[in-house]
């Protein structure tokens, strides 16, 4: 009986709430959002997750790695930085004149900001002119033109040239080693990268040693890797330069610098090199000191994919570059580029978003940007985790423009690890307060009746 009375109260509350609220839509008249309904719970701001679904599943095989006489060496992808291999990749050790790759960094680094063009004029001191090792092709106070002088440093590994620029962009070489360290950080290089020079030379080789900047020009394997990632990030001219196997410094010159690069596939018909050629091949630099034994950093691009390999302290210059082709030949073997997202496209845990406050009740999501990852050959989506979250609940408040960040999805395979926004794919306006109380007494009444159904 109870029960009975208490159900014919609430009945009576809702009959007259329903009137007075009738009474007002029949003077008010509003409009609805075709989608208009008391949306579900939001999965906002909690993660929505799609895990690989493999699991118990037969793992892929393990690969072979390739076994590299070598100190250290490593593989990275060129476009995403994803490293494939390493080996010993990060200890310190001096890599001769692959640190000329800093000074070319900074050298293109002073043409892209305006400072110099390529035919400005770089004159060599007499200091520039007197270092020994690889180049002695200027002579003192001789002017060349920048791009000139550049061909020396980038194509003949020329020490004469890398110190006329040290001295061009930082007045001597010693304030532009510290311009060197400076930038190493910029780049995201370790605090074992060190430069006490603009050409890798051993302190003892040097004929005016920095006073003021201690130890040995030294970086590790991965070091390097993330240097030549950056130049051909910010830089990719630098090929331009670096896959040119010979050619004459001046025009009255009787010979041609010869590139130290032996792989570079411009040597495929040169007699002496083209069993060292390797196709796509077209940088960057080599390196050699009684310290550091023979190192290099190459760089080759097939099928739209671009690598970098880094091997240091080989016993023999042919074995630098018998190494690298193991690596080379693992990475385009083994792996390649594979669009994971399309810019625009939906997450299937993570649809759409609930939005107050709006004529509608909720946005849909989409992707920003694509995704691409460097994959073994054969990477199936299972293989890749994908977890997407939405902002805070806070934030889901119209109005809302399309566009907007309104999450973001993370992707995560094989230790690399991807994030892109979600936006709005529409616009959510403001809804008006007659709207608003429209929808609350909408809700009002749904609550009200699944309680006193749930209540029987």
């Amino acid at each position: 009986m109870r029960f009975l009375r208490w159900t014919k109260k609430k009945v009576a509350l809702v009959l007259g709430i329903s009137l007075i609220a009738q009474s007002l839509l029949l003077h008010i008249q509003p409009t609805y959002a075709a989608d208009e309904k008391k949306p579900a719970a939001s999965p906002s701001p909690a993660a929505a997750t799609t895990p690989a679904p493999n699991a118990g599943t037969t793992p892929a095989p393990a690969l072979n790695e390739p076994q590299v006489a070598a100190k250290s060496a490593i593989i990275m992808e060129a476009s995403t930085g994803a490293v494939l291999y390493q080996m010993n990749a990060d200890e310190a050790f001096p890599p001769a004149s692959m640190a000329k790759m800093m000074t070319e960094y900074l050298a293109m680094e002073s043409i892209k900001e305006g400072k110099f063009k390529w035919d400005s004029p770089v004159t060599a001191s007499k200091n520039a002119a007197d270092v020994i090792g690889s180049g002695q092709l200027i002579a003192e106070n001789e002017t060349l033109t920048f791009k000139d002088m550049f061909n020396a440093m980038s194509i003949y590994s020329a020490n004469d040239a890398s110190v006329a620029f040290a001295e061009l962009l930082g007045g001597t070489e010693e304030n532009f080693a510290k311009m060197m360290n400076d930038k190493a950080k910029q780049l995201g290089m370790s605090d074992k990268a060190h430069f006490i020079s603009a050409t890798g030379l051993s302190r003892a080789d040097l004929k005016n040693p920095p006073p003021s900047i201690e130890g040995e020009t030294k970086m590790t394997a991965r070091d390097a890797a993330i240097l030549a990632y950056n130049i051909l990030k910010d830089h990719k001219e630098i090929l331009e330069f670096t896959k040119i196997p010979s050619l004459k410094l001046r025009a009255t010159d009787k010979t041609a610098m010869i590139n130290w690069n032996w792989m570079l596939e411009g040597n495929s018909t040169n007699t002496n090199f083209k069993k060292y050629a390797y196709a796509g091949l077209d940088g960057l630099k080599t390196g050699s000191t009684d310290d550091a034994g023979y190192c290099f950093t190459g760089t080759a691009e097939r099928n739209g994919m671009r690598m970098i390999t880094v091997v240091m302290g080989t016993k023999t210059e042919p074995e630098r570059f018998n190494e690298t082709r193991k690596l080379m030949d693992y990475a385009f073997n083994n792996f390649e580029i594979k669009p994971f997202l399309n810019a625009k496209q939906t997450i299937d845990s993570l649809k759409s978003v609930n939005i107050k406050k709006g004529v509608q009740l909720e946005v849909p999501l989409v992707t920003k940007t694509g995704l691409t990852f460097v994959a073994r050959k054969g990477a199936k989506d299972t293989d890749f985790t994908v977890t997407a979250e939405s902002v805070e609940e806070a934030k889901l408040v119209a109005p809302i423009a399309k566009g907007d960040a309104l999450g973001k999805v993370k992707v995560s395979y094989n230790g690399q690890e991807k994030t892109v926004d979600l936006i709005a794919d529409g616009d959510v306006e403001k809804g008006s307060w007659i709207r608003l109380l429209f929808r609350s007494i909408k809700n009002f009444f749904s609550d009200m009746f699944n309680g006193i159904k749930g209540g029987s």
